[in-house]
Formats: C-alpha cells, sequence, structure tokens
C-alpha cells in the first residue's frame, strides 16, 4: 500500500503543499483591508468632494436609507428569510396592516425633514437633513415647521387610528364642557304681548340667549305655518352631552349579582345589561332549585321569584347602592330585572329625546307629542297628550315635577303655534311658570292669584259646552272633525266660530297647574267638581290637563280625581303611602330624585322607570324670546280679573245687564255684519264676555241669526 494512502487509513491527515497557507481567509482579510486603506489614501480628495455632495443632498437621511436597506437585508437572510416566505401571503391578505406601512413611510418622511432645520458646523451652506430634507420641510420658518408637524401628526393617525379618535372625542368633550360653562350674563326684560295691573313681569332674558336666537333666526330657514307664525327651530336648544359608563364597571357589578344571590341559595345568571342615563337594568335569568338523592339530580324546579325579590337589600349591601329596585318579572321578557343606580348621572336633555325617531313618528301623527324621557335601556319613552287625555304628575320637593312641567311646555311650544295650541297655566308659587309670560301661545297671562285660578277653571267648563254646541252644529264629534269641517266651509256658524281665535281651526287649550294642592285648600269642592268635570267630557273637545302637585295624600289626590286621570307621574316621593297614592303601588319612594320618575301610561299594568328630560333656563328663555318677538294685536287674550261673577260648572249664568250692551246696540245699528271677534277689537273685552254680548243682540233681533250649517 502506498504511504500516503496507508497514513490516510490510520487517520493522518494528509501532508499540505507548500503553498497551502494561500488558502486561509484570514490572510486575505487582511490583504482586502490593506488595499481599501490604500485605496482611501489615494483618493482621499476625492471622497471628499464627493462626499460633501452626498452629505449636501442627503444629509443625515442617507444614513437612515442605509441602515433601513441594512435591516432589509438582515431579514432576508437565513430563519428570517424563512419566516417571510411563510406568512407572505398571510401578510398581504390581511389589509389592516396598510396603515402601518404608510404610517411608518410618513414618520420616516417626517423625521427627515425634522433633520434638515439643524445645521452642523463644518457645512453651513448644508443641514442635517441634505437638499431633500430641504425640500419636505418646505422652508425653515413656522410655516415649515407646521408642516413637519402634520406630517408627524399624520403618521401617528395613522399607526394608531382608534387612539387617535379617541384622543380627538376627549378634546372635543372637554370643549363642550368648557363652552357651557359660561359666567352669567346681564338680564334685559322681554317685551310682552299684553299684561294686565296686578300680574308678574315676563321672566328675564339674557342678552346672550337674546343674540343667539336673532343669530338663528337669521341663519335658519324658518318654517311658516298656515297662520304665518315661525316655528323655532331645534337648534334653540343645546346639544345633548352624553356621559358614558365605564363597561369594566358594569360586568364586575353583574358578577357581584350573581355572587351575592349564590351566597343565599339562590342559582341565577345576569343575561342581559341595560345601561340607562340614571340606572343600569340587570336582566337576572332565574335558574333551578335541585334536588338529589344518593349523588343523583331527581328533579328541579325553577326559583321562584319572589326569593329574588326578598333579596333587595341584600343586593344593595353588596353592591354599595342607595336603594336596589326590582321588576319582576321585566314586561315582555322572561327575566328579573335589578335596577342599580350608576355611579355617574347624566342628565337627559329635550333635544336628544325629540331628535329620535319614536318621537319624529309621532310628531307626525299627533300636535300633542311630548318628549317624556328615555328608559333604564337608553331607549326613548314619548307619549301623546291627547291620548292619554290628561296627565297627572306627583312627587316630592325638588324630584323634579317643574322640570318636567317645563319641558312638556317646551315640547308643545317647539311644534306648535298659537293657532295650534293655547295654554292657561296657574302657578300659586309664582316663580316657576311665570317665565312663559309674554308668549302669544298663552289664553291669559300666567295666573298665580287663587281667585283668578277659580275664574279661569269655570271659564274653561263655560268653553267646553260651547266648544260641544259648536260641534253639534256643524255636525262633528270632536275636535279634528270640526276643525276639518271649518278648512272645508267658508261661510255659516264655523267660520264665525273660528272668529274666536283668530281665523283658523280651533286650537287645542291645555291647562298647567304647577301645584294643586293649594288649590284644593282654597276651594275644595268647587276645584274637583271643575277639574272631574274636564277630565270626563273635555277630551273631545281638544282641551286637557296637566296637574302638579308635591302633596299626594288623599285630600289632595281624591279617588274621583284618579279615576279620571288614568296616565300619572310620580318623582321619588318619602313614603310608602304616598307611592300608593298616586300609582296604587309601592316603588316610587326608592327612586333617586333629580327626574328619577315612574310613568304608569294609560294601557299599561306596571310603572315603567324613565329619566325625565331636562331643559336649562337659558333655553327656555330663548324659546319665550323667540315667540315673543312674534307677538301680534290681532292675538287676544281673556283678562280673567276683569270678568264678573261665572256659574259654577253646570250650573246657568245669572246676573244684571252688561254695562257695555248699550254701546254694543249702537255698533249694531251702525253696522250691517257684527261677531264676536268685531266686539272684543272695539269694546277692547275678551272673548266670553263679547259672546254673551252677542248672544242677546241676536236675541233682541238686533243681529241676525246665524243660519244652520247645511248637511253635504
Amino acid at each position: 500500500m502506498p504511504k500516503a494512502k496507508r497514513r490516510e487509513a490510520e487517520g493522518h491527515s494528509p501532508p499540505k503543499p507548500n503553498l497551502g497557507f494561500l488558502a486561509n481567509h484570514w490572510l486575505w482579510r487582511v490583504i482586502l483591508v490593506f488595499v481599501i486603506v490604500g485605496l482611501l489614501f489615494l483618493f482621499t480628495p476625492i471622497l471628499i468632494t464627493w462626499g460633501a455632495m452626498v452629505f449636501t443632498l442627503f444629509g443625515l437621511g442617507l444614513v437612515m436609507l442605509i441602515a433601513a436597506a441594512v435591516m432589509a437585508i438582515w431579514l432576508m437572510r437565513g430563519e428570517h428569510r424563512d419566516w417571510l416566505k411563510k406568512h407572505w401571503d398571510t401578510f398581504t391578505r390581511r389589509v389592516r396592516y396598510w396603515n402601518l406601512v404608510v404610517g411608518g413611510l410618513v414618520l420616516f418622511v417626517a423625521v427627515w425633514g425634522l433633520l434638515s432645520f439643524f445645521r452642523p458646523g463644518a457645512f453651513q451652506e448644508a443641514t442635517l437633513g441634505g437638499k431633500i430634507g430641504q425640500w419636505i420641510a418646505g422652508s425653515q420658518n413656522f410655516i415649515g415647521g407646521l408642516r413637519i408637524a402634520g406630517l408627524f401628526l399624520l403618521g401617528i393617525i395613522f399607526l394608531a387610528p382608534r387612539r387617535a379618535w379617541q384622543v380627538v372625542a376627549v378634546v372635543v368633550r372637554a370643549y363642550r364642557i368648557a363652552l357651557r360653562r359660561r359666567p352669567p350674563v346681564v338680564v334685559a326684560p322681554v317685551v310682552p304681548a299684553e299684561t294686565t295691573p296686578g300680574e308678574p313681569a315676563p321672566a328675564p332674558s339674557g342678552q346672550a340667549a337674546v343674540a343667539e336666537v336673532k343669530q338663528l333666526m337669521a341663519e335658519r330657514e324658518p318654517v311658516v305655518t298656515p297662520g304665518g307664525w315661525r316655528l323655532p327651530p331645534i337648534d334653540i336648544l343645546d346639544k345633548p352631552v352624553e356621559v358614558e359608563l365605564n363597561p369594566e364597571e358594569v360586568t364586575k357589578r353583574a358578577k357581584l349579582i350573581e355572587e351575592a344571590l349564590a351566597s343565599y341559595g339562590v342559582e341565577a345568571k345576569v343575561v342581559q345589561t341595560n345601561i340607562g342615563p340614571t340606572v343600569t337594568q340587570f336582566g337576572v335569568e332565574p335558574g333551578w332549585d335541585r334536588k338529589y338523592k344518593d349523588g343523583e339530580e331527581i328533579s328541579r324546579t325553577r326559583v321562584r321569584v319572589e326569593r329574588i325579590t326578598s333579596l333587595a337589600n341584600d343586593l344593595a349591601l353588596a353592591l354599595a347602592a342607595p336603594s336596589v329596585r326590582i321588576e319582576a318579572p321585566v314586561p315582555g321578557k322572561s327575566v328579573v330585572g335589578v335596577e342599580v343606580p350608576n355611579t355617574i348621572f347624566g342628565a337627559v336633555s329635550l333635544r336628544s329625546v325629540i331628535e329620535t325617531a319614536a318621537f319624529q313618528k309621532l310628531k307626525t301623527k299627533s300636535k300633542l307629542a311630548l318628549a317624556l324621557g328615555k328608559g333604564a335601556g337608553g331607549e326613548a319613552i314619548v307619549a301623546d297628550l291627547a291620548k292619554m287625555p290628561h296627565l297627572l304628575i306627583a312627587g316630592a320637593t325638588g324630584s323634579g315635577k317643574t322640570v318636567c312641567l317645563d319641558s312638556c311646555i317646551c315640547c308643545l311650544l317647539l311644534h306648535n303655534s298659537p293657532d295650534d295650541v293655547r295654554f292657561i297655566m296657574v302657578d300659586p308659587k309664582r316663580v316657576e311658570l311665570v317665565v312663559f309670560n309674554g308668549t302669544p301661545n298663552l289664553v291669559a297671562p300666567v295666573i298665580v292669584d287663587t281667585e283668578i285660578a277659580l275664574t279661569a277653571l269655570r271659564w274653561l267648563n263655560q268653553e267646553m259646552d260651547k266648544r260641544y254646541r259648536l260641534f253639534a252644529q256643524a255636525g262633528a264629534r270632536n275636535i279634528e272633525g270640526y276643525n276639518e269641517a271649518c278648512q272645508k266651509s267658508a261661510e255659516g256658524e264655523a267660520k264665525q266660530a273660528r272668529d274666536r281665535f283668530g281665523e283658523g281651526p280651533l286650537p287645542y287649550l291645555v291647562l298647567v297647574i304647577d301645584e294643586l294642592a293649594d288649590l284644593m285648600m282654597a276651594a275644595f269642592d268647587e276645584v274637583e267638581r271643575g277639574l272631574c268635570r274636564l277630565a270626563q267630557l273635555a277630551r273631545a273637545t281638544g282641551i286637557h290637563l296637566i296637574v302638579a302637585t308635591q302633596r299626594p295624600s288623599v285630600d289632595v289626590i281624591t279617588g274621583l280625581i284618579k279615576a279620571n286621570f288614568p296616565t300619572r307621574v310620580s318623582f321619588a316621593v318619602t313614603s310608602q303611602v304616598d307611592s300608593r297614592t298616586i300609582l296604587d303601588m309601592v316603588g316610587a319612594e326608592k327612586l333617586l330624585g333629580r327626574g328619577d320618575m315612574l310613568y304608569m301610561p294609560t294601557e299599561a299594568a306596571k310603572p315603567r322607570r324613565l329619566q325625565g328630560t331636562f331643559v336649562s333656563d337659558a333655553e327656555m328663555e330663548k324659546l319665550v324670546y323667540f315667540w315673543g318677538s312674534q307677538s301680534r294685536p290681532g292675538v287676544s287674550q281673556v283678562n280673567f280679573a276683569e270678568m264678573g261673577e261665572l256659574p259654577l260648572p253646570g250650573q246657568k249664568a245669572v246676573g244684571g245687564e252688561d254695562p257695555l250692551l248699550e254701546e254694543a246696540r249702537r255698533l249694531a245699528g251702525a253696522h250691517e255684519q257684527l261677531s264676536a271677534s268685531f266686539l272684543q277689537r272695539r269694546l277692547r273685552i275678551g272673548y266670553p264676555r263679547a259672546a254673551r254680548i252677542m248672544d242677546i243682540l241676536q236675541q233682541e233681533g238686533l243681529v241676525p241669526p246665524t243660519p244652520p250649517r247645511e248637511e253635504g
């Protein structure tokens, strides 16, 4: 065997040739370094010139480009290349990653432009960003800084769009809150339409509110009614500010409810959560009562609802809540509702309910649509006053009764002119409803005297009887049919009847009483008789009642009144006795106040909890100024203070001859045609007095009787 093969078989390495050291890699690396150094030494002047040119053009942006290229090469090596090949298709299919690429490129360009604002000491004619950086910035001044800041902001928005939107929302919300915290303004009186001596002056209106209303009237295209009235725009109300609850806190409370019920041996599960402005309703589904034998389940029955309702106080203790109201079961659902007060209370603005689809749909069907508030799940609650047909409101002092009255009045004023709806307001407290003085929608200035209020109640009963007589002559069953007959008829009794409130159909009349207890103490029998007669008979004539009291006792809200007011609203009361008086059940004593109420409609078997709408004083001032600026001399108001002794409800009028009857006879002889509205203008009296004089003149033959309406 040759020597070389024998040495290889024994495991020895083969002998190296004499020039084998040239195969060493380290030697060639050293040689390469010496060659590079030599070339740099030889071409130093050229490299310096070229380096200055490159730095002037690119600046430190060249370093950024080289770093990006090195990173790309590093990603393409070895295991990174395999990972990219494996996930490239997935990456390209997920389109939502495009914003990261765009955001990164925009930030890259922004940083390059920012470097152009810095100059190195060695190159005074260049910047760290080079010519390209200067082109990106545009100029090295304030405008260029804004341009770079805009690029940074755009890159951040692309990288984190959701976070950027949340920051913008927080800033806008803070700005709106800051705008609402305006300092008080000096007030100026509103010019009243027509007031009588002894009546309170119209409520003052702030200069800022007046200026805002004038601006709205100039900017917005007004909605003009057939009678020539302009309806106020929705922008006259402030935009709502919603309060959001922390979802984690709601989830935590749901778990506490399940754990508290389980600790008392009640199996239950929270299956739904309805977050409202004041309370959150947790829908609890009852579990099973199981019986076991020898470790096996032999039977099971549903947990009784009474076992859950009896644990209301224990749940309030577990949740650290002031009170917990349990609705068992929730109407239309197979769950028990546990209503827990929110840690942050949110007000429900009137505008937020008016702008909902539920209210807009109801408004197209009825002129008396009311925006009451929002339910436990945040849904809008609206109602039609024409179908109620009357509303009874009760609650303790400061619970929100007057705010509810103001919201109902403002809701009707927003969508109805004086030709459609007019008000008679009784305010014994003299400070709540007098803000609406000066609006042409009032039949008379806000009544603050008890005796005048009784006169107004008698007049309203007479008005109801006269409307029924008009309906009988026109062949109509209710105010809707009569108004349609008025629109179709150009002459006759229907035309003369329209003269009483101006040219047009009969308007709806809404009687608003802020404190019923004060009237009941002044004349119990007469007030009860008058209200009950109106509640029983006035619905068809378009007369509706909204009555409020802070003392829901049996001597104020009698059984006869309750029977004629099926629709009721209860705010927070002090005891279960008051709750039973107004609602015939307990629950109102657990309300939280500040607009938290129970609404009992006519067709419902149980009351519904909701947060009432809120309208601020500034919004009411703007609304009153809007209508007060349209006051017309032709819109007559009834002066209850100058009226004589009117008969009690259901009685006939008695008394001597009217002192103005002789002047009316003279006018009848001087004019061929005479009407009640003509006597109102010439004698400067109210309509009831003019109508009585007109009847006497017809009986004496000085005025021809009204011909009967032809059928067909």
